[in-house]
């Protein structure tokens, strides 16, 4: 079976190409200063004539989203949820729902327009996810008080959860250091997490954001690199 995984970030795309549980192809595009305008639809089209495929999973990790219980089912005030912590265009953008019935909780999330209906046109099995949820389903979690940080290419997103119940789950911009670690003391204050008594866990692109799992390092005592990408190998993608 030929299935197409596409991630999308902030500023990026990542797409595999897989056979037979196989990947045969992985490539990354991210917008730059000089990179084209279009450029993330532009490559999409490419990815989408490529071949025809018999499934694709999208995944989103842009940060249009809101965290609810499980069963929350006031759908239509979902664009006004995602609202309150990013400005969310009905016109332009899809309502997505994702549930994750293992911590109880479900994510409202949007998806462009654009390419909500390229991918759709093309008549296969699509299944759409949010990060956060597919993140979450993959976290191994104990009794403890613990944070779980997934790092993007300038992009990371952060779960804290306590007791296996989820506290609080961002995504954001990553930038420097020093907002990095800012918003992860900031939290940890905000929530009453102790930070000799909170266990930290990173994945994802733990290489690439080397300087910011090191800077944590040095005010943390509990700390482990879970998973680090690697080529034909995503973690969030897999």
């Amino acid at each position: 079976m030929n299935a197409l995984n596409l991630l999308f970030t902030k500023d990026g795309l990542i797409c595999q190409i897989a056979k037979n549980k196989s990947i045969v192809e992985e490539k990354s595009y991210f917008v730059t200063e000089e990179t084209p305008e279009n450029l993330i639809e532009d490559k999409l089209d490419e990815i989408l004539l490529k071949q025809r495929f018999e499934e694709i999973h999208v995944i989103s990790a842009l940060n249009h989203f809101t965290l609810m219980p499980e069963g929350f089912s006031e759908h239509e005030a979902g664009f006004e949820l995602i609202a309150f912590n990013a400005p969310a265009d009905k016109e332009k953008e899809e309502l997505m729902l994702s549930v994750n019935k293992r911590f109880g909780v479900q994510f409202y999330y949007t998806f462009p327009k654009n390419f909500y209906k390229k991918i759709k046109e093309l008549a296969v099995p699509v299944h759409f996810n949010f990060s956060g949820e597919k993140f979450l389903n993959s976290i191994n979690n104990k009794n403890n008080k613990e944070i779980h940080i997934n790092l993007y290419h300038n992009q990371c997103e952060f779960f804290a959860i306590d007791n296996k119940k989820v506290i609080l789950y961002n995504n954001l911009d990553v930038n420097s250091e020093v907002d990095f670690l800012y918003f992860v003391m900031f939290t940890l204050s905000k929530i009453g997490f102790g930070i000799n008594e909170t266990n930290f866990y990173a994945y994802g692109e733990t290489t690439e954001n080397e300087t910011f799992i090191s800077e944590l390092q040095k005010f943390v005592k509990n700390m482990r690199i879970v998973f680090d990408n690697v080529p034909n190998k995503n973690f969030i993608l897999n």
